[in-house]
């Protein structure tokens, strides 16, 4: 197992428990259609926080549960950054957040 194991998984709960506080957690799934996009954070069919609720976290809880191999980078913040310059004021916890997960990736050990 991948020594940063615990605190990714650790990671990963801070950062749904963010999107619950911010109220960015939906109790309904996007459609099977909105979650098939091949576009980069399926740009094309949800909005960034479905793509983290819907896509990242339960990819990532997969990769830990199973004992998979994390991927070599993160660029999450970078799109973080990039959505929440359209929106002033908010997500900068969230950033916070997406910013340490990437450091735990990159983190080779």
């Amino acid at each position: 197992m991948d020594t940063r194991f615990p605190q990714i998984a650790d990671q990963l709960l801070l950062i749904e428990r963010e999107l619950r506080v911010q109220g960015w957690w939906s109790e309904v799934s996007p459609s099977a259609q909105a979650l098939a996009s091949v576009e980069p954070f399926a740009v094309d069919t949800l909005d960034f926080e479905q793509w983290l609720q819907w896509i990242f976290l339960p990819r990532m809880k997969a990769i830990l549960e199973n004992d998979l191999p994390l991927p070599n980078a993160s660029g999450i913040l970078a799109m973080a950054e990039m959505v929440y310059a359209q929106r002033p004021g908010q997500g900068v916890e969230l950033q916070r957040l997406l910013a340490q997960f990437d450091r735990l990736i990159s983190d080779v050990g």
